[in-house]
């Protein structure tokens, strides 16, 4: 009676609205964080007078290492935003693999898919507004016209597209996305495994910061590691809305040196396969190893991903 009592003051918040707010405003941080570094680095930068041209960018490393450890932090934001409440999915692939192999419930992966979705375009819509007029000013230097093939530059501050050595293949790109997310899942079922190392002192937010770091260092350069599907989508349609059109949706640009038709399902269905794959992976090479030495879970360390109620006593889900 106590219980149901305590729920009843907490009125939707206490339940899967709440969770769900939770998670919109984990991934309105992780894009408004996220789109905004690449908005600093693509128009606000060159437009501001401290680069050496008002359309010089992407002409040293320097400034692919500001766009992925931007990302580092967004995500690592978005996590410590919303990690006490609704275990910080942020990321529809993420959610997919706790579903299959963590036993998070079927009945919340769309809601919390849904929810992902409107953060990040909210997030991006936040993005382009703060960056209005940089990004319409860099636009008027480069003599860009929104729509077309060379309006994906600008397009670029909110959603991804492959490399021109693709040269319009689905295949590459789609093998990217499937790769990049799977180490994406399998380190933060690591980090979240109360019977392997995961660290302490809650910093398990912080180092799923660092492995995003890591694989846009690694392997960002391909597709632009979207790694999730929510990421890309709802900025993608924001775009689609404020004039990009076909570069933003369907994603198709012929012209400029790029060539790719119909993008907007890889960003999509890849990291939604990438994720099951690494949450199988890292059950079979090191869960289940620890399982059967009879590794227990740690007490003293709160396990990720779900939220409290779905917790077990006796620690994580294996």
């Amino acid at each position: 009676m106590a219980a149901q009592s305590s729920s009843n003051r907490g009125g939707w918040r206490s339940g899967l609205w709440g969770e769900l707010s939770a998670e919109f405003l984990g991934t309105f941080v992780l894009l408004a964080f996220g789109a905004g570094v690449v908005a600093m680095t693509v128009a606000a930068l060159p437009g501001s007078g401290r680069t050496a041209d008002p359309t010089t960018i992407f002409q040293a490393a320097g400034d692919w290492l500001l766009i992925t450890w931007g990302w580092g932090f967004a995500v690592a934001f978005g996590v410590y935003v919303a990690g006490g409440i609704s275990g910080a999915h942020i990321n529809p692939a993420v959610t997919l693999a706790f579903a299959v192999k963590r036993g998070f419930p079927w009945k919340k992966v769309l809601p919390y898919m849904a929810a992902q979705l409107v953060g990040a375009f909210l997030g991006a819509a936040l993005v382009f507004l703060v960056y209005y007029q940089a990004i319409g000013a860099f636009e008027q230097a480069a003599g860009i016209t929104r729509g077309d093939p060379a309006s994906n530059t600008t397009f670029s501050i909110f959603a991804t597209f492959p490399a021109p050595y693709y040269n319009g293949s689905w295949v590459g790109p789609l093998i990217d996305q499937i790769v990049g997310t799977m180490f994406l899942v399998l380190f933060v079922f690591a980090l979240v495994d109360t019977r392997n190392q995961p660290p302490k002192s809650n910093l398990a937010p912080l180092m799923v910061g660092f492995v995003v770091v890591a694989i846009g260092m690694s392997f960002g350069a391909n597709a632009g590691y979207a790694i999730n599907p929510a990421r890309d989508l709802g900025p993608r349609l924001l775009a689609w809305i404020f004039g990009w059109g076909e570069v933003a949706f369907p994603g198709t640009v012929h012209g400029g040196g790029l060539n790719f038709t119909a993008y907007f399902w890889i960003p999509i269905v890849g990291p939604l396969i990438g994720g099951v794959i690494g949450a199988y992976v890292y059950d079979f090479f090191i869960a289940d190893v620890l399982k059967a030495r009879g590794e227990q879970p740690d007490p003293d360390v709160e396990p990720e991903g779900q939220t409290v109620e779905e917790v077990p006593e006796s620690g994580a889900r294996g």
